[in-house]
């Protein structure tokens, strides 16, 4: 934690969409510091609008963690492992729900070490909370604010006067907005299920209110209950989550624990589109974060998740991903001389493996200059953070030696130039998918279509290499080529 003291001695400011403000940060304890966030559901494998939330939380936990002490914040991320979804998406792959559940689940694991996230605290599964939803319903239906009936138990959303609040809306108007499930079981249109009675071949736990399953909102306040208390710190997710997900949340928990509060702080990210529209399964125009792994490493959509602030819709697009590739090539190239072709050369008939060496070693790690991290808590101004990573990186070409360690340490801090530029140059080649020997036989052939003076052919085979990411120079009559 050494290279980020200064931040002890700086306000964090957070946008609370409680309010729709920003606002300075004052924990409820400093010494126990609590943040929870909406993890996966796991019915299929996540995509990059599902990590930008993972990449934007993690920074957030960081900073956290590096002003107030590692052991001073508890992040929790669940994990759904029950739902509507979940049971579609077994039946129509014709497996079962545990092993739907467990791949994904596995799948999801390997997609944040990719993403260089640090471990939350806790990882709770809806799964293993029955016990403590059952409570929670009991407690509802006790204080009257839920009521059963046919074997479901409603929250009576009328009961609660702040209801609508986190979504600066009343009743009717959110109603009206959204797509609520009709049920003659209900006293009002939008009261929402708690506990559900499981179909033939569901999951279902037996409860007061007969078998059964619990509602999607209920296992997000049990588990922040167990873990966090009835009140505590920072609540986050994406913005599509703040109605009904969240609203539900917070009347559900407050009702249930007797408190004026739940979370202090909101904070929601923006969505990722594709064309300005966006990016969910429901609209078909997903890109899986596996989709992604195929190009590289996973620092390139790090970075390029962090290119706009995070309460913006980030428009996703090649040239995006291309321009971060691009600039973490850069950055290794001017910080460390290496030889990409004899690293080739080494393993031109077999499968490389990445050596696990970190760019810089952890007790080279120095402290970052004070204005470099102040975008960071001034609302995870990542944009600003990125600019200022640049402007370090312009000094390491001066030659210093302890500039490159702060350029290096700042971008470690946010989870870029981890890896050594061995493995990052490996990913890269594992990526491109093609084998030396393809390459030069390409070489050749388009050297001797140029000699025939068949350009056509030639400017074909050049394209083509060029596109896997091969970078050709002609000098003295001799072709060369390079990774780009």
């Amino acid at each position: 934690l050494k290279y980020i003291s200064r931040i002890m001695n700086k306000d964090i400011f957070l946008t609370n969409n409680l309010n729709n403000k920003k606002e300075k940060f004052v924990p409820l304890n400093e010494k126990k510091i609590g943040m929870y966030v909406c993890g996966p559901t796991v019915y299929d494998n996540p995509h990059i609008g599902n990590a930008r939330p993972l990449v934007i939380f993690d920074i957030l936990f960081k900073v956290l963690k590096c002003k107030y002490g590692k052991n001073s914040v508890t992040y929790v991320r669940n994990i759904t492992d029950v739902d509507d979804k979940i049971i579609k998406s077994a039946n129509d792959n014709k497996i079962s729900i545990k092993e739907l559940t467990n791949k994904v689940i596995k799948n999801f694991e390997e997609d944040c070490l990719y993403l260089n996230l640090d471990k939350p605290n806790k990882e709770p599964k809806a799964t293993d909370h029955i016990e403590e939803m059952i409570k929670m319903i009991t407690d509802l239906i006790q204080k009257d604010f839920a009521y059963e009936k046919n074997n479901h138990v409603y929250f009576e959303v009328k009961k609660f006067k702040d209801y609508g609040k986190l979504s600066n809306k009343d009743i009717d108007e959110l109603i009206a907005g959204s797509r609520i499930e009709v049920s003659e079981d209900k006293k009002n249109s939008g009261d929402f299920v708690l506990w559900k009675p499981s179909n033939k071949d569901e999951p279902s736990w037996k409860s007061p209110w007969g078998e059964g399953r619990p509602g999607w909102h209920l296992e997000c306040s049990a588990m922040s209950k167990k873990y966090l208390g009835n009140h505590f710190d920072i609540h986050g997710g994406g913005i599509d989550l703040i109605f009904p997900h969240h609203e539900n949340e917070i009347a559900q928990s407050r009702c249930a624990n007797d408190t004026k509060s739940f979370a202090n702080y909101w904070i929601h990210n923006g969505f990722i589109t594709m064309s300005n529209e966006k990016m969910a399964k429901s609209q078909g125009n997903i890109l899986s974060i596996k989709d992604v792994k195929d190009k590289g490493a996973g620092q390139v959509l790090r970075l390029a998740l962090m290119s706009a602030h995070y309460k913006q819709p980030l428009d996703w697009n090649e040239k995006l991903f291309q321009d971060c590739q691009e600039t973490i090539q850069k950055w290794y190239d001017g910080i460390e001389d290496f030889s990409v072709l004899e690293m080739i050369e080494k393993f031109p008939e077999k499968k490389p493996k990445l050596t696990g060496k970190r760019l810089l070693d952890k007790n080279d790690i120095v402290q970052i200059p004070d204005e470099t991290l102040k975008p960071l808590y001034d609302d995870l101004n990542t944009p600003g953070y990125i600019s200022n990573l640049h402007k370090l990186f312009n000094k390491t070409q001066k030659g210093n030696k302890n500039d490159k360690k702060i350029f290096i340490s700042a971008c470690n801090f946010v989870g870029l130039l981890i890896e050594s530029r061995e493995d990052w140059e490996t990913s890269r080649w594992l990526s491109s998918r093609v084998e030396l020997k393809v390459i030069k036989e390409k070489i050749k052939l388009m050297d001797k279509a140029r000699e025939n003076k068949d350009y056509v052919v030639s400017d074909k085979i050049r394209k083509e290499l060029e596109d896997i990411g091969i970078e050709l120079e002609n000098k003295d009559g001799k072709t060369t080529w390079k990774l780009k």
